[in-house]
């Protein structure tokens, strides 16, 4: 069996190709034997706001089927569990970490980190 290829696809207009690449760097360091490629793949397509997980072509995470943005540790077990799920995955199966969002002066979330203006007009996912 061939070894698994990872593709991040991600919306260029958003500028999401540090979050795909932090996500790269976070599996190529927990599965550095198991995965056999990862691979970016830039996005120019209307309308925009794509983010899209694949593991030998098939989808273990959308951005707009989830309505989120997915953390490495619950990507790291979605994987884990596609390519070699009887691997303990260690403290990230154990602590739960907080993501703490971009808020505006109001307290609200700021929609920067989600979509970028032309994706916005796209509207709701």
């Amino acid at each position: 069996m061939p070894e698994p290829r990872i593709e991040i696809e991600y919306c260029v207009g958003c500028r999401w190709m540090l979050r795909a690449a932090w996500m790269a760097q976070e599996l190529l360091s927990t599965f550095a034997k198991d995965i056999g490629e990862v691979a970016l793949i830039p996005n120019n397509d209307p309308p925009g706001g794509v983010f899209v997980i694949r593991c030998n072509g098939v989808i273990v995470f959308s951005r707009e089927k989830g309505g989120h943005f997915i953390e490495a540790k619950e990507l790291k077990t979605l994987i884990r569990d596609v390519i070699c799920p009887d691997r303990p995955l260690g403290h990230s199966e154990h602590h739960h970490h907080h993501h703490h969002s971009q808020r505006d002066q109001s307290g609200q979330r700021n929609g920067a980190e989600d979509r970028c203006g032309p994706c916005e007009a796209k509207g709701p996912d």
